[in-house]
């Protein structure tokens, strides 16, 4: 609890949580390991980490998104796996916009897929293993790129958003739902005090697996401010850059256009 946040978005690259690992690689595949061994749980351990809020808070940035309601809107969903943001887009278009769920890790695209079947938006969206920071994807191709809580996983950031950059039309909008710096101090020991005692104790009983939710907790601890991270959206390209802090900034969405 006393690590401190990245100051900078390429600190993230040797940073494994609270702890450094040798370089990009490294902390890629570690981070893999992770959400191979969460991926079955991890839509119900959202639940229990954020008390259910992540709904609200992914409803908060489909909103801001507001997509319209034609079938020539095209996003990508990227780290979205599971496809709970990507189903989202659909349901806001009226089932008609097209998505492509872009995520590194097989096991989590496979619970995504899944999913879809389900919820019969079979037609509506792609499930593509691709790394964020090279983007098996055209140029200038879509309206919308979102990505929600999986920013801080990616060992380069800075990567991650030229991509966005790289892949949007101009005139897209990027959106990242990420964890974030709580803004009153009675919160945050409240928070902290969640995040680091009961959190790992409900990944060891629910999903026997402490060390995974270990590494999410601190993870979020070691990304960047609110401010500190917009000024690295700005760097990759975009413009009009702003962001809205929600419950009190433990969580925030970021926005960010190519103009």
């Amino acid at each position: 609890m006393s690590q401190s946040r990245a100051t900078a978005a390429d600190a993230m690259e040797t940073a494994y949580g609270f702890a450094t690992v040798g370089g990009g690689a490294e902390k890629q595949e570690r981070v893999n390991a992770v959400f191979h061994r969460v991926a079955e749980r991890y839509d119900l351990m959202n639940d229990l980490m954020s008390g259910g809020m992540h709904r609200a808070w992914k409803a908060a940035m489909v909103a801001w998104l507001s997509p319209p309601h034609r079938p020539e809107f095209r996003f990508v969903d990227v780290a979205g796996g599971t496809g709970d943001v990507a189903f989202r887009i659909v349901d806001a278009s009226r089932g008609r916009a097209q998505g492509t769920v872009v995520d590194i890790n097989a096991s989590m695209l496979g619970v995504g897929a899944e999913r879809a079947i389900k919820r019969k938006l079979s037609e509506n969206l792609a499930f593509l293993e691709g790394n964020a920071e090279k983007l098996p994807l055209p140029d200038n191709h879509f309206d919308a790129y979102t990505i929600a809580f999986g920013i801080r996983n990616v060992p380069r950031i800075g990567t991650a958003l030229e991509e966005a950059y790289r892949v949007l039309k101009p005139g897209g909008r990027f959106l990242c739902l990420e964890f974030s710096e709580v803004e009153l101090p009675v919160l945050e020991k409240i928070y902290d005090a969640w995040s680091f005692k009961a959190i790992p104790r409900i990944g060891e009983m629910v999903a026997n697996d402490r060390e995974s939710y270990e590494y999410l907790v601190e993870s979020i601890r070691r990304f960047p401010n609110q401010t500190n991270f917009a000024a690295t959206i700005r760097q990759a390209g975009f413009e009009r850059v702003a962001y809205r802090n929600l419950s009190g900034g433990i969580a925030a969405i970021h926005s960010g256009w190519k103009l």
